[in-house]
C-alpha cells in the first residue's frame, strides 16, 4: 500500500493565501470602479430580463402549442379540428367560467414559468464582470509570480 501523500506535490499555505489575498484584494479595488459597476448593473438587469423571457415567454408558449400539435399527431388540422368545439364552448360560457378559464390559464402559465425559471437560475447562473476581471488579473499575476507559486494554485 502507498502513501497517496508522497506522491502528490505539496502545496504551501502562504503561497496560497498569497494568491487569495491578491485576488480579494484586487476586487477590492475593481468595485470602486464606476465603468465596472454600471457593466456589473446592466449584465444583472440582462441576466434577470433574459431569464424572466425565457421562462415566462417563450416555454409556456411553446409548450401550450407543443402539446396539442404532438398529440394532434403533427397534423395542423387535427388540432383545429379538436381545440374548435373547446374555444367555442368557451366564447358561449358565461362570464363566471370565462373568468375562471382565464385565470386556471393564468396559473398555468406562472407555475410552468416559475418552474422553469427556478431551472433556469441552476443551470446558468449569474456570471459577474468582477469575477471576470480578477480571474484575467489573477492569470497574468501568475504569470509575473509562477516562480514563487506551486504548480497548481
Amino acid at each position: 500500500m502507498t502513501d497517496k501523500t508522497s506522491n502528490s506535490k505539496h502545496i504551501d499555505a502562504p503561497e496560497v493565501a498569497a494568491w487569495w489575498a491578491e485576488r480579494r484584494q484586487y476586487l477590492e479595488r475593481i468595485r470602486r470602479v464606476p465603468e465596472i459597476r454600471q457593466r456589473f448593473w446592466r449584465e444583472v438587469a440582462v441576466y434577470l430580463l433574459r431569464r424572466l423571457l425565457w421562462s415566462y415567454g417563450f416555454f409556456p408558449i411553446f409548450i401550450a402549442f407543443w402539446l396539442p400539435f404532438v398529440m394532434s399527431s403533427f397534423n395542423p388540422v387535427v388540432m383545429a379540428t379538436d381545440l374548435i368545439p373547446v374555444l367555442q364552448e368557451f366564447v358561449d360560457s358565461n362570464p363566471e367560467e370565462q373568468a375562471t378559464a382565464i385565470s386556471t390559464l393564468m396559473i398555468a402559465w406562472f407555475s410552468i414559468g416559475s418552474f422553469f425559471l427556478v431551472f433556469d437560475f441552476v443551470l446558468t447562473p449569474f456570471r459577474s464582470p468582477y469575477q471576470y476581471e480578477a480571474d484575467v488579473y489573477m492569470k497574468s499575476w501568475e504569470q509575473l509570480n509562477h516562480d514563487q507559486l506551486p504548480d497548481k494554485v
